[in-house]
């Protein structure tokens, strides 16, 4: 049975293909096999090709249309219009590297575009990407130089194929026909470049079999003109893939080696690419410090598409592998100190706290210049952070899309800047062992790196206060729910008490509520002559008019009130969503009040601790709150202790956990009834046991008492606050359950998210209570922080963390939130607008 296609336009009956048959997917290509058994007859023609296959075994026939071939013309404007039915697909083929991209000119002289060589006498060497011949040229040239040893390294995440042409083979990528211009990225875990290009190929032998051996391709997707232009394709002879061209000289150069090491566009290379990077010096001799001198050092050769950004990225690891390989610090040819000086407050924190930081930064800067023609990196930090500071004021009117474009870019070369140091420091200490470790293992055996960069974008963001008064949103009045219906006695949402213990929580109060507060603790009924008070939240806060403000810029709580109460402005204020316009007569600092009730409350003690929203407190915030306990409870062991953050739930619970499992270390712990069987819907996660904490308990000394213990303080705090409804191990799996609920992608990143932090949290709260039992002895004399980095680190607590999520219930491979960069970056990230300078 056969059919013809009508020449007229009709709709596509399969929406997975467009003109020249690439198949629409996101991650892979599939192939068409039109070999297949059922295949009976194919009938083409230059409009529609027709397949018919067999589908049943019973012999019914069913007509798969796929549009093979359809006419495009190019419009005016330069997009482009189809004239007839296109099926839908995404994908066209388009040569890699157009001629402007080549600012260096060398394609013609040395084989390949931007080729260059790195300053001083290191033989490193970067290009960007070349043909099949091009390549050979490169290699001989390097030949011709003397280089024995050439180590190629292909940085391209995106599959590439090379196409016969004239005689020889372009390389060209294919790219969504939303824009030609960009290459395909994040091709997911599984989606291997190798094995996209050998499928690639075979789709692109297999549609120019439809259409008498031709294929369409794009040249010049810049003015479109001849566009697109056909290319013959008779076998899949005429395509190359990308390692058949760079493995192949390996039989005519036996000391050339080829690996590909894929880098991201922008921001820092993840630990597993640097992993890959190590094994290549683990595995080659001529890389190792015990090398033989004698012997020039290999070439080390990189690409990219261009040559610029990626490759650059691969030099400076290059010059810092050579510089340890030589321990000659070369210096670059142009005067050095006309390059900007990291002053960046991440940055000063980090070479302050690593071994010889200052020279393993100075070292990094040696490195980038010596890599500079192209491009530089510490300069683009700082042009993007001009360019970000040069923006107008008023962000709801004009470009805030602009700033978080260029917000996002400085962010992201100051992350490689950060990531290049500190894979420096590994080289400093992992090179002379032969990398014992690799650099996964050992940036979670260090991982308060991790949390310096998570709070980089906080750390680099600072408003002048006087933004706060020329228009801008100034505040949102908070109201936190009076669940525990406590406003009327005490003037305070939320106030509770840990049964039996002078352990207590409430939201934030105002200076009104604080006396009325340190009344009821000093009472003849309690009689507390010592009283900690905590403040948890990490937010600004103010209190204005009587009421309680949150700033939503990121400034001094000193400076803003100052400026506030200075301005005598009617001001724009959020109260529930509902905007408002007030005039602030009065103005008060947190700090201001407590000074003030100390006059009257000889015993009061007022300490600022942060906690963060959700995830679990920092080693340091740990540190800060014990360090106060123990301080209060050394002049008076019936202290009370007091906690509240802007609702009084969940930091102040944590705390008030914290605190429980303090006094229980100091005065005993109570006696705990066993566990009752209970019989409900997810009854083993309501008790906390998820597979990643039971690892942990596994993995700790006696680590069924040292959860056991923090579920009794997690039961004893949260007794008496019913009506909130929050419950750290429950909110855990109601978070994670409540994700398949959700429709909106955003709405289930932040559930993900929340849900990862919750239980981190849940872990580290059992982590505090180990140490607190094995450091008990020298009377916590070792920091927490000290602790978790000197031995649970090296116990793989750390490594544990770093794959984190419910593996119960999913492949934790499928998310990134697993990882301790990713998921503490992710809970850092805020949407303040970018004012004033980056600092």
């Amino acid at each position: 049975m056969g059919t013809t296609a009508s020449a007229a336009p009709q709709p596509t009956p399969h929406e997975s293909f467009h003109g020249n048959g690439m198949m629409d997917s996101s991650t892979s290509f599939q192939t068409l096999n039109i070999h297949s058994n059922k295949a009976k007859s194919i009938i083409t023609n230059k409009v529609a090709p027709v397949v018919i296959t067999y589908v049943r075994p019973s012999g019914s026939v069913t007509l798969i249309m796929f549009v093979i071939y359809f006419l495009i013309k190019i419009t005016q404007s330069g997009r482009l219009s189809n004239t007839r039915h296109c099926s839908g697909g995404s994908y066209f083929m388009v040569q890699d590297v157009f001629g402007k991209a080549d600012v260096l000119s060398t394609s013609g002289s040395y084989g390949a575009p931007n080729f260059r060589q790195s300053k001083g006498s290191f033989p490193l060497y970067g290009m960007g990407q070349p043909s099949l011949s091009g390549f050979k040229q490169v290699l001989q040239r390097l030949q011709g130089q003397g280089h024995q040893e050439v180590l190629f390294f292909c940085l391209r995440e995106e599959p590439v194929v090379f196409l016969r042409l004239e005689g020889d083979f372009l390389p060209y990528t294919p790219r969504r026909k939303e824009n030609l211009h960009e290459n395909l990225h994040d091709l997911g875990r599984d989606a291997r470049s190798e094995n996209l290009e050998l499928t690639i190929r075979k789709e692109l032998h297999d549609f120019a079999k439809l259409n008498d051996n031709v294929f369409y391709v794009y040249n010049d997707i810049e003015h479109f003109k001849g566009e697109p232009q056909k290319i013959s394709i008779s076998c899949e002879e005429d395509m190359h893939v990308t390692e058949e061209v760079y493995k192949r000289p390996r039989f005519t150069l036996p000391s050339y080696r080829y690996y590909r090491l894929p880098l991201p566009t922008e921001g820092a290379p993840l630990e597993d690419e640097f992993d890959e990077f190590v094994n290549v010096l683990r595995e080659n001799p001529s890389l190792s410090l015990s090398r033989d001198a004698s012997r020039p050092l290999p070439a080390l050769l990189f690409s990219c598409q261009v040559g610029v950004g990626r490759t650059n990225l691969g030099m400076i690891l290059g010059s810092l592998v050579m510089m340890h390989l030589t321990r000659a610090a070369q210096e670059a040819e142009e005067d050095a100190t006309d390059k900007p000086k990291m002053q960046f407050q991440v940055i000063q924190t980090l070479i302050s706290k690593l071994p010889k930081g200052q020279e393993v930064m100075e070292e990094v800067d040696r490195a980038i210049d010596l890599c500079s023609e192209m491009h530089d990196i510490r300069e683009a930090i700082y042009e993007n952070k001009q360019k970000l500071e040069g923006i107008g004021e008023d962000y709801q009117i004009q470009g805030s899309r602009t700033k978080d474009y260029f917000l996002h870019r400085t962010l992201q070369s100051l992350e490689r800047y950060f990531y290049l140091i500190v894979f420096n420091a590994y080289l400093h200490e992992q090179y002379p062992l032969a990398f014992a470790c690799s650099f996964s293992q050992w940036l979670c055996s260090h991982a308060w790196m991790y949390r310096l960069l998570s709070c980089m974008n906080q750390s680099e963001l600072r408003a002048p206060a006087d933004l706060l008064t020329k228009g801008a949103r100034v505040a949102d009045e908070y109201l936190a729910p009076d669940v525990l219906s406590t406003i009327k006695q005490m003037k305070v949402a939320n106030f509770r008490r840990v049964p039996k213990m002078s352990i207590y929580g409430m939201a934030q109060p105002t200076s009104e509520a604080t006396a009325a507060v340190l009344e009821y603790l000093t009472d003849e009924k309690r009689k507390h002559s010592s009283v900690l008070w905590v403040n948890l939240q990490d937010e600004l806060v103010v209190e204005a008019n009587g009421q309680i403000f949150c700033p939503r810029e990121p400034t001094l709580e000193t400076a803003l009130k100052e400026e506030l109460v200075g301005s005598q402005k009617w001001l724009e204020v959020t109260l529930e969503q509902e905007k408002q316009m007030k005039m602030f007569k009065s103005c008060v600092t947190v700090q201001e009040t407590f000074n003030q009730h100390k006059s009257s409350h000889q015993g009061l003690q007022y300490r600022r601790i942060p906690f963060p929203e959700c995830s679990a407190p920092t080693e340091e915030g740990f540190d800060r709150l014990l360090e106060a306990m123990k301080s209060c409870l050394a002049e008076d062991s019936l202290s009370a202790f007091v906690f509240n953050c802007s609702n009084g739930k969940g930091r102040t619970t944590t705390a008030m956990v914290i605190a429980a499992l303090t006094l229980w270390h100091f005065n005993g712990f109570p006696e705990s009834c066993e566990d009752e069987i209970v019989s409900v819907p997810d009854a083993k996660y309501t008790k906390g046991e998820f597979e990643v904490v039971m690892k942990l308990v596994r993995l700790l000394p006696d680590g069924h008492r040292m959860k056991r213990e923090v579920d009794l303080a997690l039961d004893s705090v949260s007794e008496t606050m019913t009506p909130l409804h929050y419950h750290l191990r429950e909110i855990i799996i109601c978070s994670y359950r409540q994700i398949k609920s959700s429709k909106c992608e955003a709405e289930i990143q932040t559930l993900t998210l929340k849900s990862l932090l919750y239980l981190e949290r849940y872990m580290y709260l059992i982590l505090f209570n180990t140490y607190l039992h094995l450091e008990k002895r020298d009377s916590w004399q070792r920091s927490f922080s000290d602790w978790m980095l000197q031995v649970a680190a090296q116990a793989g607590v750390y490594e544990l963390l770093n794959q984190l999520g419910f593996s119960e219930f999913e492949d934790l491979r499928d998310s990134t939130l697993r990882r301790l960069r990713h998921r503490w970056q992710q809970q850092n990230r805020h949407g303040l607008p970018v004012r004033g300078e980056f600092i």
